[in-house]
């Protein structure tokens, strides 16, 4: 399937790639229709509106920089896209590049959570007071870094 995008202009992307967020993604409630890309930067996503190219989000697995993260949302938001163990579920927190690369943050509090075998993805809202809106990429990678094996 042909897809425009922010970042690539057109391009073809497997259907298996396509996302369906029925309650959309919080201030972009309206759309619901994504695809899910693979991003040059590693470790990153690209996740990009197919009704409108403007909107495309990047994504990142929380993991990678906070091992210790646990996404802890109420049972009912995961029920609602099928969710009934962690091993149906893909994780990614939304990435915020401001003008300076080295100050982006991902949102850890609203986790974008997808059943990878329906391909139905939900922006849920942690329930732990530990995971703020904006956790520092960068500063987390490299305190990671320099624990301890």
């Amino acid at each position: 399937m042909r897809v425009d995008t922010k970042a690539y202009g057109s391009i073809d992307v497997d259907e298996r790639q396509t996302i369906e967020f029925p309650y959309g993604i919080l201030g972009f409630e309206r759309l619901k229709d994504y695809v899910l890309l693979d991003a040059p930067q590693q470790p990153f996503y690209w996740l990009q509106a197919l009704d409108l190219l403007e909107v495309a989000f990047v994504l990142i697995n929380p993991v990678i920089f906070r091992p210790d993260y646990v996404v802890e949302v109420a049972a009912e938001e995961l029920e609602e896209i099928g969710i009934d163990s962690r091993e149906k579920m893909l994780t990614f927190a939304i990435v915020t590049v401001p003008p300076n690369p080295m100050e982006m943050t991902a949102n850890l509090q609203g986790p974008i959570i997808i059943n990878k075998e329906t391909r139905i993805g939900r922006q849920c809202i942690s329930v732990n007071p530990k995971w703020e809106v904006r956790h520092p990429i960068l500063k987390e990678l490299a305190a990671v870094r320099e624990q301890p094996c």
